[in-house]
């Protein structure tokens, strides 16, 4: 048998101890391709499609494949080491039989290499066979009007190949560079060597607390613009408590429910608790990654899909169905407005669609104000000739009474609320104080404006600095979205863009924009949890030797299927999704707090952003449990 054949039995013989560094490989490798199958897609390529990606998005498709690449590097690079480690027992015995140093990094090389291949073919085959699945699903996140063909992906597949067979060749050479010669005596213990009782500080357990709970208080209790600037001593606050949690206060706690009698002593809680301080201990730090890691996941794919809704939702709420707008100082403008309005109204014909319209005039004045001199400011009238149009309440104003109005519940409603303190000084007048706020549906295409009584426009008319036309279209609800698409896109053909806003069409073409960011923060963010929960694996499979003398041992004392069972579920669960929980709990508070800072409710957003993960994890979990429970099973019996 030669070096290479050896080499090779050694991988294909012993796949309880390489498969999951291999599939954890295949699993980036897909990834990887599966993205890239979508970025070199020929129809969002193509500059005559205009459902296809600008030039910008290309350039954030290509940093997104560079930042999935690094992570793999990351990755790869972690589970290579927790493989090793595993190792170390079969390393001591080869060496008992003659193997050299050389000869130790050479066979290193030489399976991370067959692992690395077929990892490679593996993940670009399973990347072939739900490639057609990806593409739906970037349909629907993008929004698109064409389904996006399957296609012979060369160019990803070529790309892919190449990626990854040199990152497994420049990780196997770095690795069996590097790879550390221990004493005979510690490779053949293994990880068996005698450890302390773990220790753990109760004043840094009681910091703990006290650093969560001060970065949670200031991130739920902040408002509007102080989000941002609570933003960097939350993280600061949040990353240090996380760490000592799973350092300090886990072991704290092991340790004091250890010295609980009545818990301890329990039924089967002694045979879980009993080593649980030192898996808690020697797991920290990779508990402490995964609940970053995956908060950040958390909190990225949750930011990119409130942003988009938020900023639909209110495309929706605060805008008519279609809207013109043209500058009455502009004669050129002025002399357009009638051929422009004719030719919209000639598109709704042309749909047969029957719409209720207004024309009023915006007008804004040199008012004396610390929020601006120049405020758009409209009369009772106006306002409620609009509402009326758009099915909301109308305002009725005193004497000499105004208000402020704003966008209904948006990030404008800070600064409106100052500006209740702050009088408004008319030349004729003199100086008033708006009396309330309104937050309204439709803003009047301004996001603040004024709303003052019908016989107070007369007395500041010379005031007036600019005025311009706002025609408004407002279709029925009943009105199919497709439809008014259609009609955005024929207006946007006959008069210039920068006059009109067709809510439906300019929303389309918005999610299709933002759609690109959020389908590569969803693979970012996919890459990022997943290889956590890769990462709990490692861990976990790390101990399985020694689990399996543990039980082995206690089986022989009379220890009962239920009760290992039921000691099992409890362990792998506690560890498995103690991260996880932090991590949920983290990317809820840190998704709350962009709540706080647009002033909207994204609780519908936020709740299934974070149980689409959970849902991922508990079948994970299931899975893992499974194949782990039935191994120590077989080892006792």
């Amino acid at each position: 048998m030669t070096f290479r054949q050896f080499a090779f039995n050694n991988v294909t013989r012993n796949k309880r101890l390489y498969i999951a560094y291999f599939l954890s490989s295949m699993f980036m490798v897909m990834v990887f391709f599966t993205f890239a199958i979508f970025a070199y897609h020929p129809m969002l390529n193509s500059p005559d499609m205009l459902d296809g990606l600008n030039e910008q998005a290309r350039v954030g498709m290509n940093v997104a494949q560079v930042i999935i690449y690094l992570f793999s590097i990351f990755f790869v690079l972690y589970s290579m080491s927790s493989f090793l480690k595993s190792r170390k027992k079969e390393f001591g015995l080869l060496i008992m039989q003659g193997m050299s140093p050389r000869q130790m990094r050479s066979l290193v090389f030489m399976e991370n290499m067959i692992i690395g291949f077929f990892a490679t073919i593996g993940g670009v085959a399973l990347g072939l066979i739900f490639a057609k699945a990806i593409m739906l699903i970037a349909e629907n996140v993008l929004v698109l009007r064409e389904s996006l063909v399957f296609y012979l992906p060369t160019q990803a597949i070529v790309t892919t190949v190449i990626a990854f067979i040199l990152l497994f060749v420049l990780i196997s050479f770095f690795v069996s560079f590097v790879l550390r010669k221990d004493p005979l005596v510690d490779l053949i213990k293994g990880d068996k060597k005698t450890r302390g009782e773990p220790k753990a500080s109760f004043l840094l357990s009681i910091l703990t607390l006290l650093l969560l709970g001060v970065g949670y208080y200031l991130a739920i209790t902040a408002h509007g613009s102080t989000v941002i600037f609570v933003m960097v001593p939350v993280i600061i606050l949040v990353i240090i408590g996380t760490y000592f949690l799973f350092t300090q206060l886990s072991v704290f706690l092991i340790k004091f429910l250890k010295k609980r009698p009545n818990f301890y002593w329990k039924e089967t809680n002694m045979l879980l608790f009993s080593d649980l301080t030192y898996r808690m201990k020697d797991n920290a730090r990779t508990f402490f990654m995964v609940a970053i890691i995956s908060t950040v996941a958390f909190s990225a794919i949750g930011t990119l899909y409130g942003v988009q809704t938020m900023i639909t939702s209110q495309f929706y709420s605060v805008n008519p169905t279609l809207s013109y707008t043209a500058s009455l100082d502009d004669e050129q403008e002025v002399e357009a407005i009638s051929g422009d309005i004719g030719a919209i109204n000639e598109v709704f014909q042309k749909y047969d669609v029957e719409t209720e319209n207004i024309e009023m005039i915006r007008s804004f004045y040199e008012v004396e104000s610390t929020m601006n001199n120049h405020l758009m400011i409209v009369t009772q009238t106006e306002f409620n000739d609009m509402a009326h149009l758009l099915g909301q309440e109308k305002v009725e104003l005193g004497e000499e009474e105004i208000v402020v109005a704003a966008l209904a519940d948006g990030y404008m409603g800070t600064m409106v609320e100052e500006q209740l303190e702050v009088p408004l000084s008319f030349t004729e007048v003199g100086a008033i104080l708006p009396k309330q706020e309104i937050f309204y549906n439709e803003v009047l295409g301004n996001f603040v404006y004024y709303i003052i009584p019908d016989e107070l426009r007369d007395q500041i008319a010379h005031q007036k600095t600019s005025e311009s036309l706002y025609y408004v279209w407002q279709a029925d609800d009943l009105v199919d979205k497709d439809t008014l698409y259609q009609i955005g896109d024929d207006v946007d053909n006959l008069v210039p863009s920068y006059k009109t806003f067709a809510t439906e069409y300019t929303t389309v073409l918005f999610k299709q924009s933002f759609g690109q960011l959020l389908f590569i923060g969803l693979f970012i963010g996919i890459v990022f949890f997943v290889c956590s929960g890769s990462f709990l694996y490692f861990r976990l499979y790390s101990d399985l030797d020694d689990d399996k003398e543990k039980f082995k041992s206690i089986a022989k004392m009379g220890l009962t299927d239920k009760e290992l069972k039921k000691v099992l579920n409890k362990q792998i669960t506690l560890l498995f999704f103690a991260p996880i929980i932090v991590a949920l709990i983290h990317g809820f508070v840190a998704l709350n707090a962009l709540s706080n800072a647009f002033q909207y409710n994204l609780f519908a957003e936020i709740a299934l952003i974070l149980a689409a993960f959970a849902l991922i994890q508990i079948v994970y979990y299931f899975i893992v449990r499974y194949f782990y429970s039935k191994q120590i099973r077989e080892a006792i019996s």
